[in-house]
């Protein structure tokens, strides 16, 4: 079997579940082009804990950790089987300490994306959070560590935004971002088309520029799972490459073996 491919998704606003728009078909494409997984395991910026749990029930829950939205989005229920056995292998191959907790369930970064995706809810499903307080190499690590899950047929699935300042989104600019905002998502896209990972570890070292895109890492980190599980041979494929609202970058990539 070849490797899986890896998926970092920017996901954006929930509302994405309901509609059909260059986002939701740039996520379509997606899951066309690569092979069937066997499971998903998804990094998910709205799991973001006090140390690193991992989800290992047979039946995970849908969780609706988003408020004010259209009745339409709490009635979705995303429920695919979970993977009890994978969680237990995903757990042992991690090397920093953690825990299994269902205390959580797929969260919309997940389920807004996979909707779309896989619309049958059939592919077996488990999360990992995001622990708050770990620097960005530790996560960059532990996405290393997942990278054989890819021989598995797994799908390491990260959903967040390179760019995500809430505090800064402008309703007038729908389909365009600040220039600090472009500055960003380019940094980190022209980072990863020439493999360098370290730079993007470090993107603390752009100052303002990053304080302004990553004010809180949730949103961030689930790239530097995906880029630890990558290999410096897969082709790379770029969607959804834009900002939105300002502050909000949609930006997503795709890795595969080539």
């Amino acid at each position: 079997m070849s490797k899986m491919p890896v998926i970092f998704v920017g996901h954006g606003s929930p509302m994405n579940a309901i509609e059909d728009n260059i986002y939701t078909k740039g996520w379509r494409e997606m899951a066309k082009k690569i092979p069937r997984p066997k499971s998903i395991v998804s990094i998910s910026a709205h799991w973001y804990t006090k140390g690193t749990r991992i989800m290992n029930e047979e039946n995970p829950g849908t969780i609706y950790d988003m408020y004010g939205f259209p009745k339409e989005l709490y009635e979705i229920i995303y429920s695919p089987p979970g993977n009890p056995k994978l969680a237990e292998i995903t757990k042992k191959l991690i090397n920093k300490e953690s825990v299994f907790d269902n205390s959580w369930g797929i969260d919309h970064g997940t389920w807004s994306v996979l909707i779309h995706m896989y619309p049958e809810r059939d592919i077996p499903l488990f999360q990992i959070s995001i622990d708050a307080d770990a620097p960005p190499d530790v996560h960059y690590q532990i996405g290393r560590e997942l990278k054989a899950l890819r021989d598995e047929g797994v799908l390491l699935f990260g959903t967040g935004n390179i760019v995500h300042n809430l505090r800064l989104v402008n309703w007038g600019m729908e389909d365009k971002g600040f220039d600090w905002a472009y500055e960003f998502d380019n940094f980190i896209k022209e980072n990863i088309q020439n493999g360098n990972h370290k730079d993007i570890i470090n993107y603390q070292s752009l100052g303002e520029t990053a304080k302004l895109a990553v004010p809180i890492t949730d949103h961030f980190n689930p790239i530097l799972y995906i880029l630890g599980a990558s290999d410096k041979d897969d082709k790379l494929s770029v969607y959804n490459n834009s900002c939105m609202m300002g502050s909000l970058s949609m930006t997503s990539y795709l890795f595969e073996q080539m």
